[in-house]
């Protein structure tokens, strides 16, 4: 076994010193926890009844999701008015969802991305 001894860290909140004792290092081996904490007891604290929210975060542990914002466009092939996803610029067809799909389906069943090197990935 491995000889534990008390630990002094930084908090990554508040700069101060705590001690990560051997009972706590015991009780992180056990979980199967690697790293050391990073908070201080009283951050870890407030952190945990703020429901660990940080920028971004609800309180429910996930990302907040956001209505998504649609753009009026009328679809290149039926001429119907239909919302899209994305702002459309002009240069490229714009369809509705059905003709989107058949449009899909018709070019084999994957979809081209265009890649950074401005070639295009099959999917």
């Amino acid at each position: 076994m491995i000889n534990m001894q008390d630990k002094t860290l930084t908090c990554r909140d508040c700069n101060r010193e705590f001690v990560f004792t051997i009972g706590e290092q015991e009780f992180f081996a056990q979980k199967g926890f690697t790293n050391e904490p990073s908070r201080c007891p009283e951050c870890r604290a407030t952190r945990k009844a703020s429901g660990g929210s940080s920028g971004g975060y609800s309180s429910g542990g996930g990302y907040e999701r956001r209505e998504r914002e649609m753009f009026p466009a009328v679809c290149a092939q039926c001429g119907k008015d239909t919302q899209v996803p994305f702002q459309p610029s002009g240069d490229r067809p714009v369809y509705c969802s059905d003709c989107f799909s058949a449009q899909r389906s018709s070019s084999g069943g994957g979809y081209e991305r265009r890649s950074s090197g401005g070639g295009r990935d099959r999917y």
